[in-house]
């Protein structure tokens, strides 16, 4: 998947991977695609209810070499 931004937030734990998701997305116009790499096994639920409380769409989300890949477009 293309995307515009990239942030490896491996070995965070929560809440950091989506403080940081939040922080990077600030800095992006609308439309663009974040990519987030995070460790944190809570991070597949928190990225989900992070994209629907801010409005931003979790286009994608998969596991790889024991990280979780998310792809976040912003609104």
């Amino acid at each position: 998947m293309n995307f515009d931004k990239e942030f490896d937030a491996s070995g965070m734990s929560c809440p950091l991977p989506i403080l940081r998701a939040r922080k990077a997305l600030m800095d992006m116009a609308a439309g663009q695609v974040l990519k987030l790499t995070s460790t944190d096994k809570g991070s597949v639920k928190d990225m989900q209810a992070f994209a629907d409380q801010t409005g931003n769409t979790l286009l994608a989300s998969k596991e790889e070499n024991n990280a979780f890949i998310f792809y976040l477009q912003k609104a």
